[in-house]
């Protein structure tokens, strides 16, 4: 072949995906994952696999709107179509400027995803898309165009074809295949077309008004009116059944100007801001948030600290519980939800195992706790950010109409990860400290992945991202709705460069001549790589890039959390004002020797005779609680506060509590028999055993929350007569993992993944197109069948291959039964194994020769 010479057009997918380099095959596989799961034989079953109608409907739903539109357009174009009727279809007769200069891009886009093959004059949509897309009276096309003239008459009689045909002005013909054509050639000339709805009655037209956007079926009865009669007569309207006819596609096409569809949106909508703020405020209100939301899962985990809810039969949490939970963190049930979701993905609570199931923290709670702020919000934001499970859904129902609860299961939304870092990634292509409306957010997104067919009212996506901007402020991802530093350095260095966008290039200047057409626009030859698609958001970053950005995160939020504190000032009516986040060790112990208040800036805390009953228990004496209060205290102890300790701890123990069923013990007889006349002590079935001690029939347990109620302090004692220390010990769920995201299909390949791919696809298909001699068995020419031939045939031709140095094509059957074709080039044949370089494997390998087919040596001049 010349230079000069074009090569020829690819008659099918697998031609044209023959044709493409290395570059545009792994553009291929990397936008349809699908594909390479498992790694395809040849380009054959490549090109087979991306038109099956999963893959080809998972691509079709991963489209923009204005590419899904121009697949829309080529599905009702002819086939094949050329890039001039599909401009025309996309621009109208005015060929719009903007439409015609993202065209390109689009074609390029389908072609690279293999839905479009073909050159520029010879377009075609792959089977199973057109099938999709293609209007039909059970599935009307997105355009709202209907079927052709030659669809639309295929069941009719000749002789009401001829009539039609004679009443539109058209010279009778011989066949109704002819007259079909002659009808629809009327019906796409321009003038004439002028010409003939010139004369018809104004009713007509508003028929045709009504019918022209779609949906073009209508309604008529047995005996239509005039109006309707005009427009049957002439075929621009044609029955398709009964009482129903149809607008044909290429009528309506003329009264549209052209357009397939109404409003083509070849730029994306903008995303546009609400508010602006200066950065740092915004900084400092997520910073403010993010402090919150380690409060809040602190809060939650110390709650369930000691065993936490009930595991349902089912999993989850019951209502009850999820309501307890709203009022222990003083929230709403939904945000109750967020935050026990939220620890969940984190891996800090789990359920126990144990035979009475119940939820608790896990131990690697405790190695978060250990860890600065600003590293454990970014383990949570991280938890967030790539999590499956789907809060908002709580409360919903599934498809068998079962109430879906927190943790449990059914909340799994495999496109939660992708639409947070997509509507993260829209803040942060804004500027610094600017806000969005929702809506425009979802708009973009809407445009970014339309919904195919009607829109749905139960449109997760949209949820999904509404759901995202209320949780990233509760998290602290955004302040005052603009995307945080933190948050933006946490996406990583995507989210600070803008990307180049196929659909924001500027059209190009010249006025309707600009409109972009196969001689002005840029080359996209059909064997090389297509520009990308306009994904809907970065994908999950490689763990080591991902580490960088966490660390980034933690650099900037740092600085704006608050110091933890190490003091906190005593008051006169027994609290103590913490004026900012405590030390841990003075939290934890503030938090058994007083109650928590109230919460906000500043918290405060209670002290009450069962607060510090609550210390004694776990092991403090007075002199300790006294020692604690001076050190950390910056005001004087209050008096009060050291006489509540001091007759809380002289009570304290005085009587106690052990375990026989129960008994309870007292020097003190005059305080036994106080106890044994007070009717409330009738629950606990108290007797007399000695003047010093009663006996019980309640337990324990329930034995010192009577006395405690009944207003006495008594301590919980050991069979050896020892007082009990009950510290809060936290109850811990056995060591577990984070719930594993579920993955949205498969996983985007690697480029070691796509190369090594490639390399077998090649080899695979080489083996299986490589020209071979003619056989006398003509079973061994047809297609993909294996070579045949006996074993001593066998033996000598890899013999005498191993001699000339020639490659050869043999059939293979493996150890499991599976056949294959490969190209070898044998070294060396002993022991009954044969050593060759395998061409489609591409390295040297050894193969048993009982396990060979057959042999059969490779055209002349492929030799």
């Amino acid at each position: 072949m010349s230079s000069d010479e074009k090569p020829s057009a690819p008659r099918s997918l697998a031609e044209a995906l023959r044709a493409r380099d290395d570059a545009s095959l792994a553009a291929l596989l990397r936008a349809r994952p699908d594909l390479v799961t498992p790694v395809p034989t040849d380009l054959t079953q490549l090109a087979t696999r991306a038109g099956t109608r999963a893959s080809v409907v998972r691509a079709l739903e991963r489209l923009d709107r204005f590419t899904l539109q121009t697949a829309e357009a080529l599905a009702v174009a002819a086939e094949p179509a050329a890039y001039e009727e599909l401009l025309g279809l996309m621009a109208g007769d005015e060929r719009d400027a903007v439409v015609g200069a993202a065209l390109p891009g689009a074609v390029a886009v389908l072609r690279e995803q293999a839905l479009v093959w073909g050159d520029d004059d010879r377009l075609r949509l792959v089977r199973t898309a057109r099938e999709l897309l293609a209007p039909s009276p059970q599935h009307p096309s997105p355009t709202g165009l209907g079927p052709s003239v030659r669809e639309a008459t295929a069941g009719m009689s000749p002789g009401r074809i001829q009539e039609i045909v004679t009443a539109a002005g058209l010279p009778s013909t011989h066949d109704p295949v002819s007259a079909a054509t002659a009808l629809a050639g009327l019906f796409g000339d321009r003038r004439r077309m002028d010409a003939l709805l010139a004369g018809a009655p104004a009713e007509s037209l508003d028929v045709l008004d009504r019918l022209v956007w779609g949906p073009p079926y209508g309604q008529v009865t047995a005996e239509p009116g005039a109006r309707l009669r005009w427009l049957l007569d002439r075929g621009l309207l044609l029955p398709t059944s009964p009482g129903t006819v149809v607008l044909p596609r290429e009528v309506a096409l003329h009264l549209r100007a052209g357009r397939a569809h109404r409003t083509p949106e070849p730029v994306p909508p903008a995303v546009e801001p609400a508010a602006t703020h200066r950065p740092q405020m915004v900084d400092a209100a997520a910073a403010g948030q993010a402090y919150t939301a380690l409060a809040t899962v602190e809060e939650l985990l110390k709650e369930w600290d000691e065993g936490g809810p009930a595991v349902l039969r089912a999993g989850g949490l019951s209502l009850r519980d999820l309501k307890r939970t709203a009022v222990a963190l003083d929230v709403s049930e939904p945000m109750a939800a967020f935050w026990v979701e939220l620890a969940y993905a984190a891996g800090l609570i789990a359920s126990d195992g144990e035979a009475d199931e119940r939820y608790a923290a896990t131990p690697a709670y405790d190695e978060w706790l250990e860890r600065p702020a600003a590293e454990r919000w970014v383990r949570l934001a991280e938890a967030w950010l790539a999590g499956t499970r789907t809060p908002g859904l709580v409360g919903g129902r599934d498809a068998k109409e079962r109430t879906l609860s927190a943790l449990g299961p059914g909340l799994d939304r495999s496109a939660a990860p992708e639409v947070r870092r997509r509507v993260l990634a829209l803040l942060a292509g804004l500027a610094e400290g600017t806000a969005p409306t929702a809506e425009s957010v979802l708009a973009r997104l809407s445009w970014e992945r339309p919904l195919r067919g009607p829109q749905r009212e139960d449109d997760l996506r949209a949820r999904l991202a509404g759901w995202t901007l209320s949780e990233a402020e509760l998290l602290g991802v955004t302040g005052r709705g603009a995307l945080s530093s933190q948050g933006r350095a946490l996406l990583g260095p995507a989210a600070d460069r803008p990307a180049v966008r196929r659909d924001e290039a500027p059209p190009a200047a010249g006025g309707a001549d600009s409109a972009a057409g196969p001689g002005d626009r840029l080359p996209f030859p059909h064997h090389s790589a297509a520009p990308a698609a306009t994904p809907l958001a970065p994908g999950p970053l490689p763990a080591a890039e991902q580490a960088v950005a966490s660390a980034a995160a933690v650099r900037l939020l740092a600085p704006l959390l608050p110091e933890p504190l190490d003091h906190v000032l005593l008051q006169a009516d027994l609290t103590a004002v913490a004026p900012g986040p405590l030390h841990r060790p003075l939290a934890d112990m503030l938090g058994v020797l007083a109650d928590v208040e109230s919460k906000g800036g500043a918290t405060v805390y209670r002290f009450t005779p069962g607060s510090v009953r609550r210390a004694l228990d776990a092991g403090r004496t007075a002199s300790d609680l006294h020692a604690f209060l001076a050190e950390h205290s910056r005001t004087p102890v209050p008096q009060p506060l050291a006489y509540l300790i001091d007759d809380v701890a002289r009570r304290h123990g005085h009587l106690r509590v052990g375990a026989a069923s129960a008994y309870v013990r007292c020097d003190d007889d005059a305080m036994l028999n106080e106890i044994l006349a007070d009717k409330r002590a009738v629950a606990l079935r108290l007797r007399r055993l000695a003047p010093t001690v009663l006996a019980a029939g309640a337990a324990p347990a329930a034995l010192l929350d009577g006395l405690r109620a009944m207003g006495f302090a008594p301590a919980a004692e050991s069979a050896e007569g020892d007082v009990l220390i009950t510290r809060a010990d936290a109850h811990r769920s056995p060591p577990r993992t984070a719930p594993e995201p579920v993955p949205e299909g498969p996983p985007v390949p690697d480029d070691t993944l796509l190369s090594a791919a490639i390399r077998a696809i090649r080899a695979g298909d080489l083996a299986s197109t490589a020209p071979r001699k003619p056989a006398d068995d003509d079973a061994a020419q047809a297609p993909g069948a294996l070579p045949r031939t006996s074993p001593a045939e066998t033996l000598a031709t890899v013999q005498a291959a191993v001699l000339t140095g020639e490659a050869v094509w043999i059939g293979y059957v493996n150890a499991e039964g599976a056949a294959s074709q490969r190209v070898i080039a044998p070294v060396r044949v002993e022991g009954g194994f044969v050593t060759a370089y395998d061409h489609t494997a591409d390295e040297v390998r050894t193969y048993p020769l009982h396990r060979i087919t057959g042999v059969a040596e490779l055209a002349d001049d492929e030799a």
